[in-house]
């Protein structure tokens, strides 16, 4: 598996794993006060949602400019 398919991979878990806490934690709210824990859960999956997100949107940019690169020799 290339990385690419890795980061769309692991992203896809990501937002499993961050749709189950934020889950838990309206169940937790609903049972009285949650804990800290269960607050801040949902931070870490979303910061790394962030990061693959920011990855997988720049790839078309990124190809797009390694396209567009001049042959060697000609400036």
């Amino acid at each position: 598996m290339n990385w690419n398919n890795w980061v769309r991979q692991a992203h896809r878990w990501l937002s499993i794993a961050f749709t189950v806490t934020v889950v838990a934690n309206f169940v937790a709210m609903g049972l009285g006060e949650p804990p800290a824990l269960v607050v801040y859960s949902p931070l870490l999956p979303l910061f790394l949602l962030l990061f693959t997100g920011l990855y997988m949107f720049a790839l078309p940019y990124v190809a797009k400019g390694r396209s567009r690169q001049r042959p060697v020799g000609q400036e």
